[in-house]
């Protein structure tokens, strides 16, 4: 069983996938659009990489709540999202807090020495995999305490 990340934003989609003991998260692509409505070659890619994996069960989708836990407009978007990724690939998605997982993402890029302009091409995948990460380490944590 594995599981994807995805990271959702305006023009762009992150991709993680969990491996199958659903220990680890790695990054698998960025899923580029040229606006922010067109979503149907999103939705195909995303359909093409479970078919590739044949194992995935769910979705953890990043949920971008503001730092108050208020829900803004980019959260209705992955809302919105959400509803036609479950119509469209039959599985279930969770939605996962991603506050400050973009942050996250270009800190590490930073300390590892990846240049500005080159962290742009990246920060989106490796937010999946925070995204990813997060949720798999919050299931094990509470698979320890049951």
């Amino acid at each position: 069983m594995r599981m994807l990340g995805l990271d959702f934003g305006s023009r762009t989609v992150g991709v993680a996938i969990s491996d199958p003991l659903l220990l680890t998260a790695q990054g698998v692509e960025i899923i580029r659009r040229e606006s922010e409505n067109k979503l149907r070659r999103t939705f195909a890619r995303i359909e093409e990489i479970i078919a590739d994996y044949g194992d995935v069960e769910s979705i953890v989708l990043g949920y971008p709540k503001n730092m108050n836990s208020t829900i803004g407009e980019r959260a209705r978007k992955t809302e919105e999202f959400k509803a036609a990724l479950e119509r469209r690939c039959s599985l279930p998605v969770i939605l996962w807090d991603e506050r400050l997982t973009t942050v996250a993402a270009d800190s590490v890029m930073t300390e590892s020495g990846i240049r500005g302009s080159d962290r742009k091409k990246y920060v989106d995948e490796i937010a999946a995999m925070f995204i990813l990460q997060g949720y798999l380490d919050y299931l094990r944590n509470k698979q320890d305490r049951d």
